[in-house]
């Protein structure tokens, strides 16, 4: 999928290295078609390696993209430059008046937070209302599938004890529903994370479907029956060595955290980690992007 993006960001270099097609403002605007305009809340406190991760997930079919990246107003990271903010993000009442088909609400980690005492909690819920009606899918992860299940159907987090982090096994629960198309039975797919929903809260809401599980990992992907909701547990889009960074970066602080499980060869962290669920990353969003997204926005919004 051909992505239009600014031609400064830094995503845009690094994919193009991938061989991802990532075209220039010029050419999209001369080409007579209707892009997919696609809105990504990014609530992760690095955010360029964020915008990256996703950006290669969406750029890998043949319908051309639009990306528009959103931020909270009520909150300025640490991580990310006041300039890169400036020159690449927007604001939700800069967007609030545009109509989007699609948009992904990333992870942040405040997930040991109890979801009221988020500092952008009360902008998020606004965000989250107002995608009811002007968004046609919602992609949300990881902590964005917690608060998006917590606000839309009243679904509890619970604490997991030990930091959930790893590579874990899924089986597909419902192999012939379109978001699942073209997967295998099981697949590997990464956690990372303090807190869980369970499948008992989530069985009692007839809007939603269970989709995938893990027999270690729990609940992983979840829809509600219209599309209008897909709710991801875990990071598909995490770079090989991204679970291997937050090692890193928890040993640092001293926390006493185990190795991500099913991830380093021999559980040893000074070998290269395998990457083992790209191709069904991709296959994810492509779903997404294609049957919830392109196949179901109007052509023109009212």
């Amino acid at each position: 999928m051909p992505i239009n993006m600014p031609s400064k960001l830094p995503a845009k270099g690094i994919l193009q290295q991938e061989n991802i097609f990532v075209m220039a403002k010029e050419r999209a605007e001369s080409q007579d078609i209707r892009p997919l305009n696609i809105l990504i809340l990014n609530l992760m406190p690095e955010k360029i390696k964020t915008e990256t991760q996703i950006m290669r997930l969406i750029g890998n079919t043949a319908i051309q993209v639009n990306v528009d990246l959103l931020r909270p107003d009520s909150h300025t990271p640490k991580t990310t430059s006041e300039e890169h903010l400036k020159e690449f993000y927007q604001t939700f009442s800069q967007i609030k008046d545009r109509r989007y088909d699609g948009m992904i609400i990333t992870g942040a980690p405040v997930e040991r937070l109890e979801f009221e005492q988020v500092t952008y909690w009360q902008e998020l819920t606004e965000i989250m209302e107002w995608s009811k009606t002007h968004v046609t899918s919602t992609l949300h992860i990881c902590w964005g599938a917690q608060a998006g299940l917590y606000y839309h159907y009243g679904v509890p987090k619970y604490e997991c004890g030990a930091k959930l982090s790893g590579i874990y096994d899924h089986q597909v629960l419902q192999e012939h529903h379109r978001l699942l198309r073209g997967f295998d039975e099981e697949f590997y797919a990464p956690h990372s994370r303090y807190t869980e929903v369970r499948h008992d809260d989530l069985e009692e809401i007839e809007d939603l479907e269970i989709l995938v599980e893990s027999s270690e990992a729990g609940v992983y992907l979840v829809a509600s029956k219209n599309g209008k909701h897909i709710f991801l547990s875990g990071h598909p889009e995490y770079d090989c060595y991204t679970l291997h960074e937050e090692y890193m970066r928890d040993i640092e602080r001293e926390d006493q955290i185990d190795p991500p499980v099913h991830y380093y060869p021999d559980n040893n962290p000074e070998k290269k980690p395998r990457h083992t669920w790209r191709s069904h990353a991709h296959l994810l969003f492509m779903n997404w992007l294609n049957y919830y997204v392109y196949q179901e926005t109007p052509f023109e919004w009212e």
